[in-house]
């Protein structure tokens, strides 16, 4: 692990954090534990980029008993881990739905970053 106070903050966009707390505890423990590696620079256990949405996102890919769930977010800018959506997946491929929320939340993260000179 790298040095524990270089834990990077996580910043939740729009409703990121409200639909996490509605995954089941043990896919929230272990979003938990995921977020926690990312904060000190480590790669989540099971992860795949996804650059479709924007330059640096990736997805933690979880998968319990009780369904399949996936969190996006973006870890390459210094000042916090921004958490883009977190969701149930239900097919074989991410919804254009999902994909359009991640996506749209990415850009009000560049928009932010940009008024306030990051």
């Amino acid at each position: 692990m790298n040095d524990m106070n270089n834990e990077k903050p996580i910043t939740w966009v729009d409703s990121a954090l409200k639909d996490l707390l509605k995954f089941p505890d043990k896919a929230k423990r272990e979003t938990g534990f995921q977020l926690h590696r990312i904060q000190y620079g480590e790669d989540p256990d099971n992860w795949k980029p996804f650059n479709q949405i924007g330059a640096g996102v990736r997805e933690i890919r979880i998968s319990e008993d009780n369904g399949i769930y996936r969190v996006m977010y973006v870890a390459k800018f210094e000042e916090a881990v921004y958490v883009l959506h977190a969701f149930q997946k239900t097919s074989q491929t991410t919804t254009k739905h999902d994909k359009d929320i991640a996506s749209a939340r990415y850009q009000r993260v560049l928009n932010w970053r940009r008024q306030h000179g990051h």
